[in-house]
């Protein structure tokens, strides 16, 4: 059964993987998963890696001095990127599903919106947001009113991530007294879909 202490793990893990990314800060940089493939660990450091990486890749591509068929290139691994972002999401709630699919579960149980992983999937990111909001913070050579909107998001953004900490933990605490009942609805994305996007398959 997943340990309620699992969401300060998957912050620490989110934490630690932008500050690994940030060593380099280099969208092809290889990635050093510090955590044994295979394990829940290993995924969510993978996650947050894809994300930062992501996040990189799309302030990259708004340069508007950037080179059409370079943009391409970059659209097309942005593509690539969140499909691999879905695929690890769905593996991700496949553990979930494992956890709790045999809670017993209460006669007033409810569903919810959006299923675990999802919500982790908001929390990787916000951690790449808070990085990067940080740094912005630090700067020196932007004007008063920047920085102090800055640190005005700065400190929503960490208001933030104490609530969904919060609120993750309970959807979980949850799943495991039975309360909520976990469903798992896959993303079913058709545009990578050579079987499924019309553009695709009218090219065969």
């Amino acid at each position: 059964m997943v340990n309620m202490n699992f969401v300060e793990q998957a912050n620490r893990i989110f934490a630690q993987a932008v500050a690994d990314y940030h060593q380099t800060d280099d969208v092809d940089a290889p990635i050093r998963n510090p955590y044994v493939q295979g394990t829940i660990e290993y995924d969510l450091y993978l996650k947050n890696w894809i994300d930062t990486v992501q996040w990189h890749l799309e302030d990259i591509i708004r340069d508007p001095q950037i080179d059409p068929m370079e943009a391409l290139a970059l659209k097309r691994r942005i593509d690539k990127s969140n499909q691999d972002r879905t695929d690890l999401v769905e593996r991700i709630d496949s553990y979930f599903w494992e956890q709790f699919q045999n809670v017993q579960k209460q006669t007033d149980a409810r569903i919810n919106t959006e299923s675990p992983a999802w919500a982790i999937d908001r929390l990787s990111i916000l951690h790449v947001k808070i990085w990067h909001m940080q740094e912005q913070v630090g700067r020196k050579e932007v004007s008063s009113a920047q920085h102090e909107a800055c640190v005005a998001k700065m400190a929503v953004l960490k208001e933030q991530l104490e609530d969904m900490t919060t609120s993750i933990s309970q959807l979980l605490a949850d799943y495991a007294a039975g309360v909520r009942i976990m469903k798992v609805y896959r993303q079913m994305k058709m545009y990578n879909d050579p079987n499924l996007n019309p553009v695709l398959y009218g090219k065969k």
